[in-house]
């Protein structure tokens, strides 16, 4: 089986997270920026956040044989703090980036004119970049939060089509499927939508142009949730191919709107700007005078931490077709 997480923040998961992800199937995720938890105090902490989402995210995916790409925005909470929004002018130049994929995470929090104003501006940067956005929901009065992004996203140089409206609901997915945009629906281990609803959803509305992601974070969350969704399709009754529409095709065709995305992973370098994932990496086995073949911090080590068997060459081709029963 192969899964591409089309929302999920890695940079608040481990490397364990990365190598549990790939042997459950995972062979992609994208990236959005977001909101930290702490609040930023400067556009500089951005553009920091934003280098590693393009260089060390990367690297680490890597790693375990999977592709990361990211999205770049300020998001919509910090949209409402006037020491976050120069961002908004230091974004073109990150926006060219061969990573970035979309535009997001975008939209609305608390619905207030500041995040109106973000909204529109970067629905306009998506429209000059020629890339899609990914709109975020308010957790709070969903449907009249719905309702206004849309009409932002009617009012913009943006087509519907290259909007994907995430965090969606049972109230929400009929007026966002009328509108012409992707559908995003985020699983959480409490809150949000689970597997059982899920599913309900994809019944009454049906596959087409549904991504299902975890948006696993820092918070109470799950990484392997796009699994547990293609397992439970399967013992309900839907397809093979109706769980390879939704959590591996239909990612690949939204975010391949950019024409960036790319499923190959590369050998991973020994390290990224000096550093490495190695501390802590079991040793080698040892040599026949009994000395370590290698050391667990080593620069260019032979091995890494929790891999999965095989050089990075001989992980399976994620954009080949899933066996029979895979």
């Amino acid at each position: 089986m192969r899964l591409f997480d089309p929302h999920i923040h890695m940079t608040s998961r481990t490397t364990d997270d990365y190598e549990a992800m790939h042997a459950a199937g995972v062979r992609a995720v994208v990236e959005p920026s977001f909101w930290l938890g702490q609040p930023r105090t400067s556009p500089a902490s951005f553009l920091d956040y934003f280098d590693s989402l393009l260089g060390w995210e990367p690297f680490r995916a890597a790693q375990y044989g999977i592709a990361h790409h990211c999205t770049l925005a300020l998001n919509p909470k910090e949209a409402n703090d006037p020491r976050c929004t120069p961002v908004l002018d230091e974004l073109p130049r990150y926006l060219v980036k061969d990573q970035v994929v979309a535009v997001g995470e975008i939209g609305y929090d608390s619905m207030t004119p500041a995040e109106d104003i973000a909204l529109a501006a970067q629905l306009q940067l998506a429209a000059d970049h020629e890339l899609p956005a990914l709109v975020h929901t308010p957790h709070r009065d969903k449907l009249a939060g719905l309702r206004r992004t849309l009409d932002v996203v009617r009012e913009s140089a943006l087509p519907p089509d290259r909007v994907l409206v995430d965090h969606l609901n049972e109230t929400t997915v009929k007026e966002a499927k009328d509108s012409g945009c992707w559908l995003g629906f985020s699983v959480y281990p409490d809150t949000k939508m689970d597997e059982e609803r899920m599913l309900a959803i994809l019944r009454a509305y049906g596959p087409e142009q549904v991504l299902v992601n975890s948006a696993a974070d820092w918070g109470r969350s799950d990484p392997l949730k796009t699994r547990k969704v293609a397992d439970l399709m399967l013992a309900e009754g839907f397809g093979e191919d109706d769980v390879d529409l939704v959590l591996w095709r239909n990612p690949i065709a939204f975010y391949g709107l950019s024409g960036r995305l790319t499923l190959d992973v590369a050998p991973p370098e020994a390290t990224h700007e000096g550093n490495s994932i190695l501390r802590g990496a079991p040793k080698e086995p040892e040599g026949p005078a009994g000395t370590p073949t290698g050391s667990d911090d080593a620069v260019g080590a032979p091995s890494v931490s929790g891999a999965p068997a095989g050089a990075a060459s001989k992980w399976d081709d994620p954009t080949a077709a899933p066996a029979p029963g895979a």
